[in-house]
């Protein structure tokens, strides 16, 4: 399925004291993969609010390999696990530099109708441009 990879420079607030980076942080990281895994094909979680269909995570999994620390640029490797229903699933790997995996981490969201709450198919849109 479609992959795609973007670099983050770790930041000194994203740290703890010892200059590593505080665990929850990782959430972070990965939805900036997700989010512009999403812009690469066009789509956008703004647009896509504008329409009344909203993409809240409903399960997180993060497995810690090695560290990222203070000034590290890491790698963010996005990759959709398969075609999407009413839920979407991406799975990641986050390395440093060197190449050494230091996390792996996968994510569930689910397409809402902001209108009714509750869970409707992928938009079709969606379907189109992951299978462009």
């Amino acid at each position: 399925m479609k992959i795609d990879e973007i670099q983050i420079r770790v930041r000194y607030g994203e740290t703890d004291q010892m200059g590593v980076v505080y665990h929850g942080n990782y959430a972070l990281y990965l939805e900036m993969g997700r989010i512009e895994w999403l812009r690469k094909l066009g789509i956008s979680y703004k647009s896509m609010e504008e329409n009344g269909v909203m993409l809240p995570v409903v399960s997180l999994s993060i497995n810690y390999k090695k560290s990222a620390v203070y000034d590290d640029v890491i790698n963010v490797k996005t990759q959709l696990k398969k075609t999407p229903t009413a839920k979407i699933e991406f799975e990641y790997e986050i390395s440093n530099e060197k190449g050494d995996v230091l996390t792996v981490a996968s994510t569930t969201l689910v397409f809402i109708d902001m209108k009714t709450n509750r869970p409707i198919k992928a938009p079709q849109y969606i379907l189109d441009a992951i299978k462009k």
